[in-house]
């Protein structure tokens, strides 16, 4: 069976031979029908701000590529995936894709953050091959991307889907939290890209329109070795809570100038911030601070979580590990659907494995005996049901989950359904 190699560079190769259709090999004569493997292509915070969510990425995708070539592969082909760095910079993410579709010939992409997708779009969009990733949660997604629910016209898709909620979804999820524990008025510190401006601005959305107050905003360049000038005068403001959306880095030196310059009131932290480095670094003066993150509350989040558990690596689970591994199957359950692993096929299976109306399945080997037995299935995912939207969105809980002396620990859970009402379906 065939991973991803971590590579540290977009230079790197991965030794394979793969055509323009993503196969290394094929064995017949009608168009490559018949491979003996199919690539995907994972775009990988391997290095930069973002590394420290990367190992469990990889080790959900690795994971998922062995259950599926065990299960006999998609096809009955080997699956494997090329994994490259793109450090979260887009122009190094716009590198990594131009080689991953044009030098390796992947067939799908499975990977891509919003601060690349964002300013990339039209570049994107113009290779026309099915980008499924498990990281974005910007809100400009909110109306693009999917196949519009017209699975067989291509001619109205955008090639973009996301098996992680978006920020409108998890953070109208938190805004809610806020507001039912009385923290009506609130201030802002913020970095300036496109994930933490996306944050705050589908938090605010949901908690404005409800009846709370933003006295402050501050808006903060990243990687500064201090933020007591920002500090003072978001402070000079009153208000219950202050929401902080920054890189791990840069909240982490902003936190420890809040606590040196005893501010004190309510921290809520953006969902990348629930770590354990956080409340190290930070100490004491943290515990309290909550988030709220994607919930891991997919009808089969137990299924992947005891495959993920024999996978070889200790990585962390964090919001975005389940749903690389549900990016990772309902790719190879789209390639089974099409009969071939073209990009275009592809993309016209997405939607028909993963919406409701087919025989439910939790893995990819439930979901390839269903369709060799001529049935529609619907995958039953582990970060959410998926069922994704025509704009190729899903919805799914969210947690809360609270700093203390042990970390970040889960306490409460906001159930999809209390969301829905603040997400207007055809907008999402």
């Amino acid at each position: 069976m065939s991973f991803g190699s971590d590579e540290a560079s977009s230079d790197d190769s991965s030794g394979d031979d793969s055509g323009d259709d993503g196969s290394s090999d094929s064995s017949s004569d009608d168009g490559g029908d018949t491979q003996d493997t199919i690539t995907l292509g994972q775009p990988a915070s391997l290095s930069g701000q973002w590394d420290f969510l990367q190992p469990g990425v990889s080790q959900a995708t690795d994971a998922a590529v062995a259950h599926i070539n065990e299960a006999g592969g998609p096809l009955d082909a080997e699956l494997e995936v090329i994994r490259r760095d793109t450090a979260v910079d887009p122009q190094e993410a716009r590198t990594v894709t131009s080689q991953l579709i044009e030098n390796d010939g992947v067939s799908a992409i499975i990977g891509l953050y919003s601060s690349e997708i964002n300013p990339l779009w039209d570049f994107l969009r113009e290779f026309e091959v099915p980008i499924v990733t498990p990281w974005p949660g910007s809100t400009f997604l909110d109306t693009r991307g999917g196949d519009k629910g017209t699975p067989e016209d291509l001619s109205d898709d955008q090639w973009i889907w996301r098996t992680v909620v978006g920020d409108t979804v998890h953070t109208s999820g938190s805004a809610v939290y806020a507001l039912e524990n009385d923290l009506e008025t609130l201030g802002v510190l913020n970095g300036t890209t496109e994930g933490e401006r996306s944050y705050v601005e589908g938090f605010l959305s949901v908690y404005e329109d409800n009846g709370g107050t933003v006295a402050e905003r501050v808006e903060v360049d990243i990687e500064q070795s201090s933020y007591q000038s920002a500090l003072s005068r978001l402070f000079d403001a009153d208000f219950d809570a202050f929401l902080v959306s920054m890189p791990q880095e840069s909240a982490i030196t902003a936190l420890n100038d809040w606590s040196d310059g005893e501010y004190g009131r309510q921290p809520i932290l953006s969902d990348p911030l629930a770590q354990q480095t956080v409340v190290d670094e930070v100490g004491s003066d943290i515990y309290g601070a909550w988030a709220g993150s994607p919930g891991q509350s997919g009808p089969n989040y137990d299924t992947f979580e005891g495959i993920y558990a024999e996978q070889d690596g200790d990585a962390e689970i964090n919001a975005w590990t389940p749903p690389a591994w549900d990016a990772t199957i309902v790719t190879a359950l789209a390639i089974q659907r099409a009969g071939e692993a073209t990009p275009e096929a592809i993309q016209r299976n997405i939607g028909p494995v993963s919406r409701e109306g087919g025989t439910a399945v939790s893995t990819f080997a439930e979901g390839k005996e269903a369709l060799e037995n001529g049935e529609e299935i619907s995958y039953q995912g582990a970060a959410t049901p998926v069922n994704f939207t025509q704009h190729g969105n899903v919805f799914g809980s969210v947690s809360i989950s609270i700093a203390s002396e042990n970390g970040f620990e889960v306490t409460n859970e906001v159930p999809a359904d209390d969301i829905r009402e603040f997400v207007a379906e055809g907008d999402y």
